[in-house]
């Protein structure tokens, strides 16, 4: 696809977000913009979903199969609508990054991340799972949260309940293998949630979570921008919204260098939530 008609659909699809957000749809919450759909007809590509990596030495051993059967997920409540923040006491904020896992991108983050003993939730997709698994299995050793944002990055209020479920199910599947257990947590891409949406995901034990501040570096904004967002943005029970793949995410990586040692002098405690047992 032609680097124009690639952003002709981009803005499509956000504005068919957009559209769907005016037209309040009762039991859909449409939460602001994010970047490039991925579909099964036209899957990204590109050298930075490509390079090879390097044997890892946080790999976890792929599931054999030969272990007791797995036990069926907890059903959860169906929400009407995703979590957009945390609760809690104290001043908590919660990282989150869409997208990934990136072979460019993904180790400057988790790199930063570790400098600062901070743990966050990837929201990552199937098909790049299966391409970078070893940097889910890191994200395992490291404590990090993965969560499901579906195999190929579809807007799903396009999609019927059977295409949904296979975009959800493939995704857990495959963090499972990679990462060592099944995600408890779902994103929607762009934000654009259904009633379908939240009944698989709480009938596969998965919280839908959306966020409270998005750093727009999906657009491209400069590494300032992004700064100054999560900056202005933050407060307790804020969850931020940055991306680690789906384009170039240069000022994401020198951004978070900046925003999250600030974040940390100012007396926020970056987390994750807790796992269910």
């Amino acid at each position: 696809m032609k680097k124009d008609q690639l952003f002709t659909r981009r803005r499509m699809l956000l504005a068919g977000v957009a559209a769907l957000g005016a037209a309040g749809t009762a039991g859909v919450v449409v939460a602001g913009g994010e970047e490039t759909a991925r579909t099964a007809a036209a899957p990204v590509a590109g050298p930075q979903a490509r390079q090879a990596l390097k044997p890892s030495a946080f790999r976890l051993q792929p599931l054999t199969g030969y272990g007791p059967p797995r036990a069926a997920p907890r059903r959860l409540k169906v929400r009407d609508e995703p979590i957009l923040q945390v609760s809690g006491r104290g001043r908590h904020m919660v990282l989150t990054f869409d997208d990934g896992p990136n072979p460019e991108y993904t180790p400057h983050i988790l790199d930063t991340l570790a400098k600062y003993r901070v743990r966050a939730m990837f929201f990552v997709c199937g098909e790049c799972v299966v391409e970078n698994r070893e940097l889910l299995a890191r994200m395992a050793d490291e404590g990090h949260v993965v969560g499901n944002h579906t195999w190929t990055h579809p807007l799903l209020t396009e999609l019927d309940r059977h295409e949904i479920r296979a975009e959800m199910e493939s995704t857990s599947d495959a963090i499972e293998d990679a990462y060592g257990e099944r995600p408890q947590w779902f994103r929607a891409p762009y934000g654009a949630w259904n009633r379908a949406a939240f009944q698989l995901g709480a009938q596969m034990g998965m919280e839908p979570m959306a966020w409270t501040v998005d750093t727009t570096d999906w657009m491209e904004p400069g590494t300032d921008t992004i700064v100054d967002r999560v900056e202005s943005g933050a407060a307790p029970g804020v969850v931020v919204l940055s991306h680690d793949a789906g384009g170039d995410r240069t000022q994401t990586v020198r951004a978070i260098r900046e925003w999250l040692p600030y974040l940390i002098d100012s007396g926020y405690r970056l987390t994750v939530p807790p796992r269910r047992a």
